[in-house]
């Protein structure tokens, strides 16, 4: 291997630098409380979603000093923000009103045929089915989804720190696991689907099966361990507006699906969502206003993301490729937790004549790890995002996620290795 040169290794240290200052958002939180002169900027320091965005900004000071205007901006420009964009687009049409009653609606109904308390039912479906729902309508969205009912409806009331922790964790590793029913849902498998040819029917008989068995383990497990808090959630949201038109919802269920079956052409996706944003205007009284705040913090987390990964992988390609089919597993799973999983597996797919057990390996430890941290998966910032307002000081600490998740993902390693 060539040695590293000046610039990349300054986006390694950038790298491990951003990734110390995902952990200590709290910190900077405490000291905006005790330095109210400055709190501005230590509030926007200790936002998570702005943490790569940040320090992408200071590689890219660094890269034009280092290597001039030129080839700064070149780099910059060879960058691919889809995935950003998508999930923005995505966030703000799964976060309206009308796909939330309609979502609302449909597990209320699938809630009643369950065999159990409404409660507990509910809990359930949220971290099961909706999950599940992802490799179809793709992982952000479901993401989007999920977190804001549990934000309506669990978190509506004060409930335990422990609980919070664990459906947190729950809902990152099964969101992870779940898209793998179908080859467009999950990033990571959606870096390497088209190359190596595997269709829906490969991902279901490969990968979907497991996920699913895991995915029902983990919610009832949680749901089981905590089911003495879940009582309120029986109670349907009282709601403040007049149901939504069907007409209205079947206009937004156009968009979402437009904006998916788009999802790998931007200029398109972002068309569509440009007229997706006029129709919701002209129809203001069937909206809550539009969630853009949260999803442009998603999306400048995910584009910080994109420029300090791209010059990451003259360490992390050697690192993956020295192993051999069943250390990928578990090297994928412990890896995606310090950088995001699609790269993972986007390096995987450079390398030619991999073994199918390898590629296999790769893919499943990838998924498996998406929910130890914020940045292990590209939807996660979505759920931190909106769900933080009820944490402790408006702040999800990455070391409670990494608790909370440890268990889930612990089923899915025994789901993805034993099954």
């Amino acid at each position: 291997m060539n040695s590293p040169t000046t610039l990349q290794i300054v986006a390694a240290v950038l790298f491990g630098v951003a990734l110390l200052h995902t952990f200590s958002t709290k910190y900077f939180e405490n000291l905006a409380h005790k330095h109210p002169s400055h709190a501005g900027v230590l509030h926007l320091l200790g936002e998570i979603e702005v943490v790569f965005g940040f320090w992408a900004l200071v590689l890219m000071l660094c890269m034009f000093a280092l290597v001039g205007k030129t080839e700064a901006t070149a780099y910059l420009d060879s960058r691919n923000f889809t995935e950003p964009l998508f999930v923005f687009a995505i966030m703000v049409i799964a976060g309206t009103r009308p796909i939330l009653q309609l979502a609302g609606d449909l597990v209320q109904g699938l809630a009643r045929l369950v065999p159990l308390p409404r409660g507990m039912a509910m809990y359930f479906l949220l971290l099961a089915f909706v999950p599940l729902l992802g490799s179809f309508i793709t992982e952000p969205a479901a993401m989007t989804l999920a977190a804001l009912m549990l934000r309506d409806t669990l978190l509506s009331r004060e409930v335990s720190s422990r609980l919070k922790y664990a459906t947190l964790g729950v809902l990152f590793v099964n969101i992870s696991i779940g898209g793998t029913l179908t080859p467009f849902a999950a990033p990571p498998v959606l870096m390497v689907a088209a190359k190596w040819n595997w269709d829906t029917w490969y991902m279901v008989s490969t990968f979907g099966w497991k996920a699913a068995v895991a995915v029902a383990v983990n919610a009832a497990c949680v749901m089981l361990l905590f089911r003495k808090e879940l009582g309120h959630m029986a109670q349907r949201p009282p709601r403040a507006h007049a149901p939504v038109p069907l007409a209205v919802i079947g206009v937004h269920l156009m968009f979402l699906a437009l904006v998916v079956v788009f999802a790998h052409h931007p200029a398109v996706f972002l068309g569509l969502f440009l007229f997706f944003l006029g129709f919701a205007t002209a129809y203001e009284r069937h909206q809550n206003p539009l969630i853009l705040r949260e999803a442009l913090l998603v999306a400048f987390f995910l584009g910080g993301l994109v420029v300090l990964g791209g010059l990451q992988q003259w360490w992390l390609q050697p690192v993956l490729m020295r192993m051999d089919a069943d250390a990928v597993f578990f090297g994928a799973t412990a890896l995606t937790a310090i950088t995001d999983n699609a790269a993972l597996t986007y390096l995987g797919s450079l390398v030619e004549g991999l073994s199918e057990e390898f590629k296999v390996a790769l893919v499943a430890g990838a998924v498996t790890g998406g929910g130890l941290t914020v940045i292990a998966n590209a939807p996660n910032p979505a759920g931190v995002s909106i769900l933080r307002s009820k944490f402790d000081d408006g702040a999800i600490s990455p070391l409670g996620l990494l608790l909370g998740a440890l268990p889930p993902t612990l089923v899915a390693v025994l789901a993805f290795r034993l099954l």
